[in-house]
């Protein structure tokens, strides 16, 4: 078992930055690839950013996002910047189900086995 907690959501300006931080305890956060996604109210859970187990590869859909992870304190970051009121949203992050995978980590939903509960982002223009 893995447990995500989620933190660093908030109101933030147009155009501002928040950095989201991703704590896990449980199982060795180490092995997993991590993802970050976001759910806005009345849209499906949408992909952000993901990196692999080794740091080695990262995905994103917004070059304005960067993903990082800190193994050493098991954590795993989500920098936001030039924020839009459209990315008003909840985020969440995920471990994946594969453990020591290189590559491209997974952009979808089902490619992630443990999740956190969320952190509220609200954008204001």
């Amino acid at each position: 078992q893995v447990q995500l907690v989620e933190s660093g959501g908030g109101l933030v300006q147009a155009g501002g930055s928040l950095r989201l931080s991703c704590a896990a305890s449980g199982q060795s956060f180490s092995r997993y690839a991590m993802g970050w996604f976001r759910q806005a109210p009345g849209k499906e859970r949408e992909f952000v950013a993901a990196i692999s187990w080794s740091g080695g590869s990262t995905h994103y859909t917004d070059p304005r996002f960067t993903i990082q992870r800190d193994k050493g304190k098991n954590t795993v970051y989500l920098q936001m910047n030039s924020l839009k009121p459209e990315d008003t949203a909840i985020y969440y992050c995920a471990a994946s189900w594969s453990t020591f995978v290189d590559g491209t980590p997974g952009a979808l939903p089902d490619d992630y086995r443990y999740w956190g509960q969320g952190t509220q982002v609200t954008v204001s223009s």
